[in-house]
């Protein structure tokens, strides 16, 4: 990339196109495009909770004769691969997708995105979806859009553009830091009032992002899991620990985007219910680490869903007095346990990624479950 577009441009020249609504799951490479989209055109970008259910809702949109535009990270792909094929495909319902390109090779990246990273361009192909990298100027985007459009006519497949690092121009946003007597807890505070009181007996399994990244920081064991990438997959991973090591106590650190991404999970969990889980999802209501887009965790009540899965109990704090007395409560016996607990959208600005290697981190989890 020669240069980066500013969001508005972007944005711009989709709407003249005749392109939207825009809906998807935030990604930091396209954090400015969304913004601008929440800022100036709301009723015009819906958040989903996953990228599969991104290309659905799209799908309905276009049934409805508009011309829609699906925002992934690449990662994503994997939870959209069966919209595309079985549903776009097969209906001959092309839609728009906007594909940032995490681990393209020769970009540094994390370790999540090294393999979906080399193989995007190739799924696309597999996927028969045409795709070409987002052009670095607002008349060659312009032109671009016309050739997508004419070959989503022209096919009834779906059309990509992929969207590498600096793309697009930055727009940055630190949050302030909540401040006074009566602030909502930071998520930092928030796991080290859980490692206190459970840590000495637990297994602690973290989400990807910052809730690992600071439960490495502050608070590293062999007994901690941090799970980098596979966004939402968290709760599964301590389920399958609870239900195979069922003498051990398991707490799974989870946060509301990622609830919301695989909420099924709680299905699953309520079903099989093991007395030795508790599920605990930190709630800021934003996807923080892609620019503090809003998750919607607002409007769903994590602790009546549990109870409907079939959990023991469900319950909430809000403060650092109410979250101690949930983590003291004796386990009632009869089924796994959530406690979603509300954090301060912020985290630290110099938070770095975690030191320990996935493959280390695993096998010393491992060690730690099976001795």
């Amino acid at each position: 990339m020669t240069h980066a577009l500013d969001a508005d441009e972007v944005v711009t020249a989709f709407r003249d196109r005749g392109f939207g609504p825009f809906t998807g799951v935030p990604c930091s490479f396209l954090g400015p495009v969304i913004s601008c989209l929440q800022d100036r055109y709301p009723d015009d970008y819906l958040v989903a909770a996953n990228e599969g259910e991104a290309v659905a809702l799209a799908a309905g949109a276009r049934l409805a004769g508009r011309h829609p535009v699906v925002i992934l990270q690449n990662s994503g792909l994997g939870n959209a691969v069966n919209p595309l094929t079985s549903l776009c495909h097969t209906l001959r319902l092309p839609v728009l997708l906007l594909v940032t390109w995490r681990g393209r090779p020769g970009a540094p990246d994390e370790p999540q995105h090294e393999l979906m990273g080399q193989i995007t361009p190739e799924l696309l192909t597999a996927m028969n979806v045409r795709h070409e990298i987002l052009p670095d100027t607002a008349e060659e985007l312009a032109k671009r859009l016309r050739t997508a459009s004419a070959h989503m006519e022209a096919t009834g497949l779906p059309f990509a553009f992929l969207v590498p690092k600096g793309a697009i121009a930055p727009a940055p946003r630190t949050p302030d830091q909540p401040s006074g007597e009566s602030r909502t807890l930071l998520r930092s505070e928030a796991i080290g009032h859980v490692m206190e009181v459970l840590g000495g007996r637990s297994l602690v399994v973290a989400t990807t992002g910052r809730t690992a990244r600071e439960l490495e920081r502050d608070w590293d064991r062999p007994g901690n899991l941090y799970v980098v990438g596979s966004m939402g997959c968290a709760s599964s991973v301590a389920l399958g620990v609870a239900l195979h090591a069922p003498s051990k106590h398991v707490v799974v650190l989870d946060g509301d985007g990622a609830a919301l991404m695989r909420l099924e999970a709680m299905a699953t969990i309520g079903r099989t219910a093991p007395p030795n889980l508790l599920h605990i999802v930190f709630d800021n209501g934003a996807y923080e680490s892609t620019g503090g887009q809003p998750t919607g965790s607002g409007h769903v009540d994590f602790a009546a869903v549990a109870r409907a899965c079939g959990y023991g109990s469900a319950a909430e704090a809000a403060d650092p007095e109410a979250l101690s007395a949930a983590l003291s409560r004796p386990p009632s016996g009869d089924g796994p346990a959530l406690l979603r607990v509300h954090v301060a959208p912020y985290s630290d600005p110099g938070l770095g990624r975690p030191a320990l290697p996935p493959p280390a981190s695993a096998a010393r989890f491992s060690a730690e479950v099976t001795a």
